[in-house]
């Protein structure tokens, strides 16, 4: 998915939700920068406030410790 710019949410990342503080149709990936549609975003961290493909993106940022 080659997404325009303009089309980047802008979310705050919650406990099991999110509030959407600008519209858009996506959110890019903290690890790959992988835009992740709304309607697929299922993994993120409320503390670093980022949002993660999948799982193994995820497990990656917490090894890093970034």
């Amino acid at each position: 998915m080659d997404a325009p710019a303009s089309d980047l949410a802008t979310l705050h990342y919650g406990d099991g939700e999110y509030a959407v503080l600008k519209p858009g149709r996506f959110v890019r990936c903290a690890v790959t920068d992988r835009p992740i549609p709304l309607e697929a975003l299922r993994y993120w961290s409320p503390s670093r406030q980022e949002a993660y493909w999948s799982p193994a993106e995820f497990a990656a940022r917490m090894r890093d410790g970034d």
